[in-house]
């Protein structure tokens, strides 16, 4: 797999949304570690003119999006499990002109997994960030390999950032504090 272009990539943030990750949720802890990696990745694409697309799924129920977004994020309804299901989302991710759709959110077996597919099927290339992506119990890694199955690439945030950046001046860029050692 080749080094990941920041030039060349959209950060896609998939329900990100208290009602995945409730009060009363056993892996809650797991829960708030991924939402805080999506949340750091959130900033470093800001810095870095990474274009961001949110979806939230039943927002009247699950609540909204939970982690800051770049001024002018696009947070669309997303009434499907798979984002390419609805023409809006699609045309919001096409519209950046990236190539490469990096996932981030909740649940990875689900709306992670599904969603990828449906941007792989569209032409793009598809990463998931695994420490960014939730899902209670087994169904993350269940969901990892199922997304690895279907040819997304995995990758975790912090070598996600360092392939952004390329340099040791770029990492000056990287938003501080980070929610793992860097």
């Amino acid at each position: 797999m080749p080094l990941t272009a920041h030039e060349d990539c959209l950060l896609v943030c998939v329900d990100a949304q208290p009602g995945f990750y409730p009060e009363d949720l056993p892996d809650r802890p797991r829960a708030l570690e991924a939402l805080a990696r999506a949340a750091w990745l959130a900033a470093l694409a800001g810095v870095l003119e990474v274009p961001v697309v949110a979806t939230e799924e039943e927002p009247e129920r699950n609540g909204g999006t939970s982690i800051a977004l770049p001024p002018g994020t696009p947070v669309l309804n997303k009434p499907t499990f798979g984002l390419a299901g609805t023409p809006e989302i699609l045309q919001a991710v096409r519209d950046t002109g990236r190539g490469t759709a990096v996932l981030v959110g909740f649940e990875t077996d689900v709306c992670v997994y599904q969603s990828a597919v449906g941007l792989l099927d569209s032409g793009l290339r598809v990463i998931a960030a695994e420490d960014a992506t939730f899902s209670p119990g087994e169904m993350h890694a269940r969901g990892l390999a199922r997304l690895r199955d279907a040819g997304v690439a995995l990758t975790h945030c912090k070598a996600l950032a360092y392939e952004w950046v390329r340099t040791v001046e770029g990492l000056a860029m990287l938003p501080r504090p980070a929610p793992f050692r860097l």
